[in-house]
């Protein structure tokens, strides 16, 4: 059985922030459902693929996916995002946090996502017009539960260059998953820029610095800001950009 349905259906799409983007969906042999969207840049000068994961609240176009995406084409860059594992294009029951809550408790639930990231790498470097050799990773809260995972998987084809990452702790996603992200959090090497919100309602103050700590980066950054775990502040959005681009194109 091949790991990757054969059958990819594309549809043209905008991101609803007016940007042209390509939505892909496919399914697995096991009739597991893969739906995410590229961004191709005009005149691509530019090897790298920067990926995206969004909140457990969102979709493939969650703010400020749209944003930065529109920032990272202008650059030259190939952009894709995909959608959570009961979200978007793929949603189950009410999706987001609640459908999310239910997913969670499923054994296979990361792994099954790190394939699907696989795929959908695959997918992006057969959109864009030329070779992507490295890759970059915005993702904060469930899009760093499932990228911190994702950039530590050894079988991913792509060097990982830079990463924004936040919004989560160590604590408050369970003994299983915490322990997860902490082990693989240990295996990343890249920059980092880390996010942190100083009254998260989700994640705490300690389980911030835990999960920080555990990043083996020797060039990581932690920024914290007050609020609440939704409140991170646009500044920070146009921070992330410059930092990632800035490493990209070296």
């Amino acid at each position: 059985m091949n790991e990757f349905a054969s059958n990819v259906h594309w549809q043209d799409a905008d991101d609803g922030a007016k940007h042209a983007t390509r939505e892909f969906l496919t399914e697995t042999d096991t009739g597991r459902k893969r739906t995410g969207a590229v961004w191709l840049p005009e005149g691509a000068t530019s090897s790298s693929l920067v990926a995206f994961g969004h909140g457990a609240s969102g979709d493939r176009y969650q703010a400020p996916i749209p944003y930065l995406a529109g920032q990272f084409v202008k650059a030259g860059h190939t952009v894709l995002s995909i959608d959570g594992p009961v979200h978007g294009l793929r949603q189950v029951g009410p999706g987001g946090r609640e459908a999310f809550g239910n997913e969670m408790q499923r054994e296979t639930m990361v792994d099954d996502m790190n394939a699907d990231w696989r795929f959908a790498v695959n997918v992006a470097q057969s959109a864009s017009s030329h070779e992507l050799t490295q890759l970059a990773y915005f993702g904060l809260s469930m899009g760093s539960i499932f990228g911190i995972p994702m950039l530590a998987d050894a079988s991913k084809k792509l060097p990982t260059v830079v990463a924004t990452l936040g919004l989560l702790g160590s604590q408050g996603v369970g003994h299983r998953l915490g322990s997860r992200v902490l082990a693989d959090a240990a295996k990343l090497t890249c920059p980092i820029l880390f996010l942190m919100q100083l009254e998260d309602e989700l994640f705490s103050r300690e389980g911030y610095l835990d999960l920080f700590d555990a990043f083996a980066s020797t060039d990581k950054r932690i920024h914290a800001n007050p609020g609440l775990h939704p409140e991170v502040p646009t500044e920070e959005m146009r921070f992330a950009f410059e930092f990632m681009n800035r490493h990209l194109v070296g």
